[in-house]
């Protein structure tokens, strides 16, 4: 399966804490057998004219909540918010601006998306085509692959890669397939109807995705995403970072310092729900939580061992007003599973990755 994030050009970095904005597009075409993401299909013509007047008003008023801010990076995903006119893009993004600055060197991504075998729309070579429409409109652009497909084999997987890092620049995103409840493919993976590669071949699938990237320039800057020097997506680093954004549209999550404390929003996921709670109350928040100093540090330490370049243990601690216990420290990197470097960063080894969740428990134990 292949997505092409188009992302805009940076320019020079800030020393200041990013700051990202989320919009959530919930519609698409068809709804993906595999796929649990809040979209939605509908058959009727959508009012994108309500909703970009909704999106610029939700925006308006979360800015209010999260004022002075320097948006880094806006990432618009779904859904398919391809889909949306551009007139709607621009409405949105000049609502982001009106409210917020916006840094010189913002990154705007748009993700769009992928295959038969996934219940997906288009073909491998129209995927490729818009690689290549990508590469002649964007300095730089991203591709998404889905690997661990039923019958798929770690050569076949080695030649798929290959091809996509041929074709694309900088950035790839690749994740392995996972059967989530409640979808099409859980009723037939349950049935026996769907059959996935079995641990040891989903294990070789994930080492030969390591080994092909790093030999061609592109190695994990995350456990899903590869890149080269410089290349890594500035808006997925927010999240991985601790970082604070803005979650707008149906069903988007957020994290924003509010009077010194984190709170965690969500807002409604049915799209007309949503539309006619903006329209009403200025959002379409429904939960609203401070997170206290533990659920923060854990939060911040979950996310940030997902990074190559893992995490400082004193933010840890500064976060959490506990240090991360030395013996269980010592007795992971005894066993592979993490190492600390010279500068006193704690980061997980390739052996430790495929067990990150284990390892992340073991620390926050």
């Amino acid at each position: 399966m292949t997505t092409v994030d188009a992302i805009a050009p940076l320019a020079g970095e800030t020393k200041q804490e990013a700051f990202g904005v989320y919009v959530h597009w919930p519609f698409c075409l068809s709804k993906c057998p595999y796929c649990d993401f809040n979209s939605h299909v509908r058959h009727a013509p959508i009012d994108e004219d309500r909703f970009a007047l909704a999106f610029a008003r939700e925006i308006e008023t979360t800015a209010a909540r999260a004022p002075g801010r320097e948006v880094s990076s806006i990432f618009l995903g779904g859904g398919t918010p391809s889909l949306m006119r551009p007139q709607t893009v621009g409405a949105i993004l000049d609502a982001i601006g009106k409210h917020w600055r916006v840094a010189p060197g913002v990154e705007v991504t748009l993700d769009d998306a992928s295959l038969k075998a996934l219940g997906r729309l288009h073909t491998a070579r129209e995927a490729l085509d818009a690689v290549a429409i990508a590469r002649t409109a964007f300095e730089r652009y991203s591709f998404d692959l889905i690997y661990a497909r039923p019958d798929q084999t770690p050569a076949m997987w080695a030649d798929e890669l290959k091809l996509a890092i041929s074709e694309a620049a900088e950035h790839l995103s690749l994740y392995q397939l996972t059967i989530e409840p409640e979808t099409p493919f859980f009723g037939l993976h349950a049935a026996g109807k769907l059959k996935t590669p079995d641990e040891a071949t989903a294990r070789a699938l994930y080492d030969v995705t390591q080994e092909v990237c790093a030999r061609r320039g592109l190695p994990a800057y995350e456990i899903s995403n590869h890149a080269r020097a410089g290349a890594e997506c500035k808006h997925n680093l927010v999240y991985w970072r601790g970082e604070e954004y803005a979650g707008i549209g149906p069903g988007a999550h957020g994290r924003l310092d509010i009077d010194g404390v984190r709170h965690a929003i969500a807002t409604e996921k049915r799209p007309e729900a949503w539309l006619m709670r903006v329209e009403a109350n200025g959002h379409g928040v429904v939960t609203d939580d401070r997170l206290n100093s533990e659920e923060r540090a854990d939060e911040f330490l979950l996310m940030g061992l997902r990074l190559a370049e893992g995490i400082d243990p004193q933010r840890y601690a500064a976060l959490s007003g506990r240090a991360l216990d030395p013996r269980r420290i010592a007795l992971l990197r005894e066993e592979g599973a993490i190492i600390v470097d010279e500068s006193g960063r704690l980061r997980v080894t390739q052996a430790g990755f495929p067990v990150l969740d284990a390892v992340v428990a073991d620390l926050a134990a």
